[in-house]
């Protein structure tokens, strides 16, 4: 059933008529767990990060299940002019560049927002595509935690694989057969974070709060890929590689 987000008209109706079909002749999505998502409500919503084209995946993905996707970006995005009024008309939700003093106070602003307007936000934990050489998740930012705890929201776990066939991981272009590739989504528990509840600053509760949710990202890809994932999680500063991109 869709929320009135989805059934309201609004932005996200031009462009999920132009966008959806442009995905369906890509990629051949099948979504396992959807009823994890919630129908109304705030939540975040934390998926694993192969390709490029992982946010119209995910966008579509979401929007199937009756809600409107919608992602963190850049405050300077927002002063772009048209880009910005897209934006701000389809509740993007800002991320300015903040000192560590200031995080904590962007961050409930953030999650007071999305409460308030029962929004959901999409949030790449790892911040930029996996580092991992086989494509799993590698160490998470704290990002998506940092809010869902602000905000006593559910964070959501989300796994999928088959994207990284249509478009590779830092690849230029796109892989256009054959056509259709399936794609598998799926959406797991919400994490419990019950006993971190009312820590939302506590860098130590934050900390756990992140690896809960990269061992059940990694989970869910395991169960997908039918595979044991690694033993240790990829880290990039171990391995002298920048992390740069998305929080």
């Amino acid at each position: 059933m869709s929320s009135p987000e989805k059934s309201r008209p609004s932005w996200f109706w031009p462009l999920a008529a132009i966008g959806v079909p442009a995905v369906g002749l890509l990629a051949r999505i099948r979504i396992s767990g959807a009823e994890k998502l919630p129908a109304s409500g705030a939540y975040v919503l934390a998926p694993n990060h192969v390709s490029e084209l992982d946010p119209l995946i995910v966008a579509v993905a979401v929007w199937r299940l009756g809600r409107a996707p919608r992602f963190m970006a850049k405050e300077s995005l927002f002063r772009v002019p048209v880009l910005g009024a897209a934006l701000r008309a389809t509740g993007m939700v800002p991320v300015a560049r903040t000192s560590s003093r200031n995080a904590a106070t962007q961050t409930m602003s953030q999650a007071t927002a999305l409460v308030e307007d029962g929004r959901g936000v999409i949030v790449y934990p790892e911040g930029t595509l996996t580092r991992d050489p086989e494509l799993w998740p590698m160490r998470g930012k704290s990002g998506a935690a940092r809010l869902a705890l602000a905000g006593d929201m559910p964070l959501i776990p989300v796994a999928h694989w088959g994207v990284q066939n249509i478009m590779g991981r830092y690849a230029k272009g796109l892989s256009l057969w054959p056509p259709r590739k399936p794609v598998q989504v799926l959406i797991g528990d919400p994490i419990d974070l019950s006993d971190l509840k009312g820590r939302p600053t506590d860098p130590a509760s934050i900390t756990e709060a992140t690896n809960r949710l990269m061992t059940a990202i990694t989970a869910l890809l395991a169960e997908i890929r039918e595979e044991k994932a690694p033993d240790t999680r990829w880290d990039p500063s171990s391995h002298g590689q920048s992390e740069t991109g998305r929080l």
